[in-house]
């Protein structure tokens, strides 16, 4: 039986950002989450004991990231993050209070990277500076206090996807990572949302294409700005789920939400990682929308399935390699 769309959320859904790609630019779409992050200021971002602003190393120079550190355990598991927005918005301030949260809940350090965003810098450029960002970051894990055998990644949206390519990356450049969390992941954009045959394979495409947030003209127009040939679309690179294989890959903790376009792509990807002998566990995310992990703050039920997600990440991080 399908969960109704959780009440305090369908309150919420008419004051979300992204609202009429046709109108949408670049920098209003930035202008626009900054905005949803700036209108929370009175309500204090979750206690950690360390924030510092640092620089780590990307595909084409260095990068600004942001280390958070809750507890004092060392050395501690350690989790590279890549903030979601269509690859086109977001950015460390956006996703602070997320990235608070996953060092609070993991006990341990993570660094929020600030990668390069289109239209300025297309694909693969995303990618490049993610998978960069982590092996620096692995190199110097005892600079941050951080355990190499318990390093993960992790990202939501096109931060999740960003995750998910990475964590293909490293099995390949032979660095063993804990886990991933991937949070309503982008794992398929062949035909960028905008063919029919191809979006035949993911009801959700149709089901909730319009009406929660996120919606499936919004994510065409990010494909658009992301992508610059038609062909990148069928690379692993920006859609894991067309990888040749996903056989030893680390272990993954996915998360949808069942009212979201993208539901039924995070779900197949879940699913192709249990084939390839992955251990998997899936949050569906009943009764929710895409961007759940950030209104944790207004709604019970978005802040309990946040935290059983993360729940499980700190447990495949704990038992590291």
């Amino acid at each position: 039986m399908v969960a109704p769309l959780d009440p305090v959320i369908a309150q919420i859904i008419p004051l979300l950002p992204l609202r009429d790609p046709a109108t949408m630019t670049p920098q209003s779409a930035r202008d626009s989450l900054r905005a949803l992050a700036a209108s929370r200021a009175a309500v204090p971002p979750p206690p950690v004991d360390i924030v510092q602003d640092i620089k780590v190393r990307g595909g084409a120079g260095p990068l600004a990231a942001r280390l958070y550190r809750a507890g004092s355990s060392n050395p501690a598991p350690t989790v590279v993050f890549f903030h979601g927005g269509g690859w086109v918005a977001g950015d460390l301030e956006t996703h602070d209070r997320q990235a608070r949260n996953l060092a609070i809940e993991t006990g341990g350090v993570v660094v929020s990277v600030d990668y390069r965003r289109p239209p300025e810098t297309r694909f693969p450029g995303a990618f490049e500076d993610a998978f960069a960002a982590t092996r620096d970051i692995f190199s110097r894990i005892a600079e941050f206090g951080g355990d190499a055998k318990r390093l993960g990644v992790a990202g939501d949206s096109a931060g999740g996807n960003l995750a998910a390519t990475t964590a293909l990356a490293c099995r390949d450049a032979g660095i063993k990572l804990a886990a991933q969390l991937l949070v309503y992941p982008v794992t398929d954009v062949l035909g960028h949302y905008a063919d029919a045959r191809e979006n035949a394979r993911y009801p959700s495409r149709a089901e909730n294409a319009e009406g929660y947030f996120l919606t499936r003209a919004t994510m065409e127009w990010f494909c658009g700005h992301y992508l610059t040939e038609a062909s990148d679309a069928a690379d692993w690179r920006v859609s894991p789920l067309r990888a040749t294989s996903l056989e030893g890959l680390a272990p993954a903790v996915v998360t949808t939400a069942w009212y979201d376009p993208l539901r039924d792509e995070g779900a197949a990807y879940a699913r192709a990682l249990e084939a390839a002998g992955v251990r998997v566990k899936h949050h569906e995310g009943a009764g929710l929308i895409h961007g759940y992990f950030g209104l944790g703050d207004a709604s019970e039920a978005a802040r309990s399935e946040a935290q059983r997600a993360r729940a499980d990440f700190k447990a495949l991080l704990s038992r590291g390699t």
